[in-house]
């Protein structure tokens, strides 16, 4: 037991640690085949990074100004007039009620007619405009999100 404790004082945890530490290092080394960054390099990526996402907002917001600035009026709403055909479709439901409730034939005809003539829409194109509806929304309310941070 004398032995351990005239042991103890004299051993260099810290040289244990950073033995530890260097051999994971290397062992990271050998996996992956790249030395680790230090402090001072991510300090350096995580302001070049920074200074990028500036960069792409800048041209965002210009490319937002100069659609909203253009003389062309089918620019700054091309982008949501999808959306619109959708929308009419869907308000295009009351009026149907009202049909159907005062003349069932004509309601049921039209209501054949348009089936019809959505499916003959090919399911991708459903896809494409289900995407595009959730990404637009999502991404709008990502970006207002970032714009007010």
């Amino acid at each position: 037991m004398a032995g351990i404790v005239d042991f103890l004082p004299n051993l260099d945890v810290k040289g244990i640690f950073s033995g530890a530490g260097q051999l994971i290092k290397d062992i990271r080394t050998a996996i992956t085949g790249k030395e680790p960054i230090d402090a001072t390099k991510a300090a350096e990526l995580s302001a070049k990074l920074q200074e990028l996402d500036s960069a792409i907002q800048q041209g965002t917001l210009a490319v937002a100004l100069a659609e909203s600035q253009s003389e062309d009026k089918w620019t700054s709403r091309g982008r949501p007039m999808f959306l619109y055909v959708v929308y009419i479709f869907m308000l295009a439901a009351i009026p149907m009620g009202f049909v159907a409730a005062l003349k069932p034939d004509l309601a049921e005809a039209v209501a054949e007619g348009m089936g019809a003539w959505l499916k003959a829409i090919p399911d991708q194109m459903w896809y494409l405009f289900g995407a595009g509806y959730l990404g637009y929304g999502a991404f709008r309310s990502w970006d207002k999100y970032k714009m007010g941070k």
